[in-house]
């Protein structure tokens, strides 16, 4: 407590001399002396005081009147302050209270009774920002404390023409981590994430190749939400001291992390914005080092990168792109267009395949832009339970429109898969359609297969059982074993399309679309290529005897409407 700073706004100088001597006493050392109460103001936002010592009865500006600013100030209205007066009048006393004085101390001032006054208001002082403005977790300041530090620190850099460096720091993928080792280990993990960051900011403090060489480097280490951390490095030596920080920071997380007995391997994503060189406003550097951080996290993490406009910019346009996915789902602006497999025997379609496309009110947004997207922001649950639904309620109205035997395929995504509400809003699906359920295949794709396959093979079974069946979508791309493939309790391989997009002409995809298709009748699957789009392609298959193939040398994806059409043909 005694590296309080100490404000005290009196306009007799004698009387602030002589109450810095008694606190010095006790240890105090850091002071800001005010005998000009119209300064007050001006001097408590620059130097941020733990304390203020406040006079009631000055010239120019009264202690009523900083008292009430004080209080109205979002910053400092829970200020400790302590009116020191020689006014015996009552009514004075019950004012500073009513505007929210802490305590009162009587001129001239008992030196025992001073200290005992500022310890213990500066004790609860710092037991209440402990619980404001401090993470339980790793003790590290948080958010609400960055914010007020950010602000400070860029007044302080443009008083000082200073350079200012703020990071961005995130653990990349540790939802997995956390989801693989359980939450208290994953808490242990940022305890030691923290400590070792920390200690890469003592090192590089002690080598001084961060600031100029008459300052001394001032860094601060906030937690400001799940595993993200900002840096603040102040008074550094332009972009090359923020990099070398950065770089430290990569290595020291590198090596394992021991815990519960365990090695942990943890890497970061960091993101660099500097002042004055990107911006001057603090929450324009925080979203230009959290863009900077996405962009070196989206491209396999374990680097920094500096902020840009370029890259400020893409991200703006990710972050409008949340909201409007957030609102689309609200509003339920998604529609299904159904592609056909067909028997590449017959030419006939003997199924569909179900594909979310987003009619949002700007026009069609590619589901290679959306569908990541809601993956990432936990999206995709709702909006695939949505899409099994509706396919599942598209499909009966075709049944009873005179195709009963049309099979529908609906994509399950890995978070839909792993999701413990998978199997009930599968069967609600089924019982509110009344489809008949021989008639239903949910895809999924063969990397969700490349671990934890014996867990997935139980998930799989549970599915089965409710007489649906199951396929594995881009078979080829994924590392699922093979021999692990006839354990697998599914009904149809797809190829993905990268192994046909090249036949017949391309050696190796002949090869492998062949040891597939073999590989598939052994097993008594159905083989199904995805992509075709050439005469050539399907007589491959033909040559081949595989069963059904989609692409546009038949029919791109359609509304249901058209694919009605394209039903109603066949029969004519």
């Amino acid at each position: 407590m005694t590296e309080a700073t100490i404000m005290i706004v009196d306009d007799e100088p004698i009387t602030m001399g002589v109450v810095q001597f008694f606190l010095e006493e006790f240890g105090y050392h850091k002071f800001v002396l005010v005998d000009r109460s119209v300064e007050a103001m001006r001097l408590i936002e620059e130097t941020c005081p733990d304390i203020l010592l406040l006079d009631l009865l000055m010239p120019e500006v009264s202690g009523f009147e900083i008292l009430s600013a004080v209080r109205s100030h979002s910053r400092f209205k829970h200020l400790p302050v302590i009116i020191l007066t020689a006014s015996s009048d009552s009514e004075d006393k019950i004012r500073a209270l009513d505007l929210g004085a802490s305590d009162f101390l009587a001129k001239p001032v008992d030196q025992s009774e001073l200290g005992l006054r500022v310890r213990n208001t500066l004790a609860a002082k710092s037991f209440l920002d402990q619980l404001a403005y401090y993470d339980p977790l790793t003790s590290l300041p948080n958010r609400r404390m960055f914010l007020e530090a950010l602000d400070r620190a860029l007044r302080e850099a443009r008083r000082y023409q200073e350079g200012l460096g703020l990071l961005s720091i995130e653990l990349d993928r540790f939802d997995r981590i956390n989801d693989t080792i359980g939450l208290s280990a994953g808490d242990e993990v940022l305890r030691q994430v923290a400590h070792r960051i920390v200690g890469v900011i003592r090192e590089v403090d002690l080598l001084g190749r961060v600031s100029g060489p008459n300052a001394e480097s001032e860094k601060n280490l906030f937690r400001m939400e799940a595993s993200v951390f900002s840096l603040l490095l102040k008074r550094i030596r332009g972009t090359e001291g923020a990099a070398i920080v950065a770089g430290r920071i990569l290595q020291a997380l590198r090596p394992p992390l021991v815990v519960e007995g365990k090695e942990i391997y943890v890497t970061a994503s960091l993101g660099i914005a500097t002042f004055p060189v990107e911006s001057d406003d603090g929450g324009d550097l925080l979203r230009l080092a959290s863009s900077a951080r996405d962009y070196a996290k989206n491209n396999g993490g374990d680097t920094f990168q500096f902020s840009s406009s370029a890259i400020n910019s893409m991200y703006e346009k990710r972050l409008s792109l949340e909201n409007r996915l957030r609102k689309g789902v609200e509003r339920q602006e998604f529609v299904l267009y159904y592609q056909p497999k067909v028997d590449v025997g017959s030419g006939f379609i003997r199924g569909v395949e179900a594909l979310v496309r987003w009619d949002s009110p700007d026009g069609f947004v590619s589901p290679g832009d959306f569908i990541p997207l809601a993956e990432e922001m936990g999206l995709i649950v709702p909006i695939g339970a949505w899409v099994l639904q509706e396919a599942c309620r598209q499909l009966q109205e075709w049944h009873r429109a005179g195709y009963p035997d049309l099979s529908m395929s609906v994509n399950l995504s890995v978070k839909q898969f792993t999701s413990p509400d998978l199997a009930a809003m599968v069967r609600r699906c089924l019982d509110e359609s009344g489809i008949n359920p021989a008639l239903l295949t949910l895809e999924i794709t063969e990397s969700l297969l490349a671990e934890d396959i014996e867990e997935k093979i139980v998930l799989m079974r549970q599915i089965k059982e409710m007489g649906i069946k199951l396929s594995i979508d881009d078979f080829g791309t994924g590392y699922s074993s093979l021999s692990y493939l006839r354990k697998l309790p599914v009904d149809e391989l797809k190829i993905d399309r990268s192994f046909i997009m090249d036949l017949p002409g391309d050696k190796g995809c002949r090869a492998v679309a062949s040891t597939i298709i073999f590989l598939s009748s052994s097993l008594n699957l159905l083989t199904v290529a995805e992509g075709v789009e050439t005469a050539e392609q399907l007589a491959f298959l033909q040559d081949g005897f595989c069963q059904q193939y989609q692409g546009f040398l038949f029919s791109k994806p359609v509304p249901a409407s058209k694919l009605f059409d394209l039903l109603r043909a066949e029969k004519v």
